[in-house]
């Protein structure tokens, strides 16, 4: 094996976590029982549960491949034999098998692989005479919750397929709004800017073979021109002004679904939507917006937290919102490196603000504050000018 391969080579899959390794603790109790063989019997038993440990990495390794078939039969064999050679103990190793029976999609699979760990199950139980004994009854409960359990897995894996399969349609879905906006955007700018793009042109090289033999049709020109280019700017503005911006309430609506799904609690208060719909400018909603966003994201990726709160208010100097959590907060040093170094996207966040002269305050302490202030101008200044 080269120095490449034991790099990368994994016992188990990354994306299972530490549960593979959680599972084989079920493993020592029939470690412990084969201490008690002698001789060969002992041995073949070792191999035994060594080619069983085999198996069970396999499962994991060859998950909706050909060879899961053979690694899972293989693994009911080994439970089969150590049941009937060894002792019935051993048939507590079946939750071994009936956590991977469930990860069948196939039914038919799964319908023969549940059937075939019932006979596992059951020939040693008639094989060691179990049905009148007490340990038949101590047995019997474990045996109900371990063919039971397959249809429990198999019916998380199918939540969790359908989840991802959820979570890979809305991400399509906002592909296909952002493809649609941007076609549209595109067609408005041809069909409302090309032509008069085009005249601007053709009018600026009339002016220029006018120039010197007809200064006064020149001169007109160019006023037309001046007229033209003014309606196309007024064209312009007429298109950024019909685009959607983003608003500061569903900014927190989205930091909300963001945080939840981080497993961090979320508590967002903020007045009235109607209110700030009306009184606050869409420019000022697009940029604290998108400080916002930058503030959840660091929140999300950096904060460790377990809870966030935000608060949204509209103060005598104008709209103040806070972030703030529970989470590793950053040393001093650590402040003054991230702030020279613009990580982060604090120094994003203090140019966007810096345009509508705000302020971006940061509080290290248990956990991390992140106040940001805006001054508001009432609307009928803004479009006065």
């Amino acid at each position: 094996m080269s120095l490449h391969n034991l790099r990368t080579f994994r016992v188990f899959p990354k994306r299972y976590g530490f549960f593979p390794y959680l599972f084989l603790i079920y493993l020592v109790l029939p470690i412990l029982n084969l201490r008690q063989e002698d001789g060969w019997k002992q041995i073949i038993g070792y191999v035994l549960l060594g080619i069983f440990l085999l198996t069970y990495r396999q499962l994991y390794m060859t998950m909706h491949n050909r060879f899961y078939t053979f690694w899972l039969s293989l693994q009911m064999l080994i439970v089969l034999v150590m049941s009937i050679a060894y002792d019935p103990s051993y048939l507590y190793m079946g939750f071994f098998p009936a956590n991977f029976i469930g990860w069948y999609q196939d039914d038919r699979k799964f319908r023969i692989a549940l059937g075939l760990l019932v006979v596992v199950e059951l020939v040693p139980v008639f094989y060691h005479g179990m049905l009148g004994s007490s340990g038949a009854l101590y047995f019997l409960p474990f045996l109900i919750i371990m063919l039971l359990s397959p249809f429990g897995v198999r019916s998380m894996i199918r939540r969790a397929e359908l989840e991802q399969e959820l979570d890979q349609a809305n991400a399509r879905i906002k592909e296909l709004v952002k493809s649609e906006e941007r076609a549209r955007i595109a067609r408005d700018l041809h069909d409302t800017l090309g032509h008069t793009l085009s005249l601007i042109t053709l009018k600026s090289q009339l002016v220029h073979r006018l120039i010197d033999k007809d200064p006064a049709k020149a001169q007109q020109e160019t006023k037309e021109i001046e007229q033209t280019s003014r309606a196309a700017l007024n064209q312009v503005r007429e298109l950024v002004s019909n685009m959607r911006a983003a608003t500061i309430p569903e900014e927190l609506r989205s930091a909300e679904t963001i945080l939840q799904t981080a497993g961090i609690q979320v508590k967002i208060d903020w007045y009235k939507e109607e209110k700030m719909t009306e009184e606050i400018p869409a420019l000022i909603h697009n940029i604290v917006s998108m400080c916002l966003r930058e503030a959840v994201t660091n929140v999300v990726k950096h904060s460790q937290a377990s809870h966030c709160w935000i608060q949204v208010e509209r103060t005598k100097e104008g709209l103040c919102c806070t972030i703030r959590d529970d989470g590793i907060g950053v040393q001093e040093r650590q402040a003054d490196q991230t702030r020279k170094s613009g990580g982060n996207g604090l120094k994003g966040m203090k140019e966007r603000l810096a345009l509508l002269e705000g302020q971006l305050t940061i509080e290290h302490g248990e956990g991390t504050l992140v106040v940001i202030e805006v001054p508001l101008i009432e609307k009928e200044q803004v479009n006065s000018k």
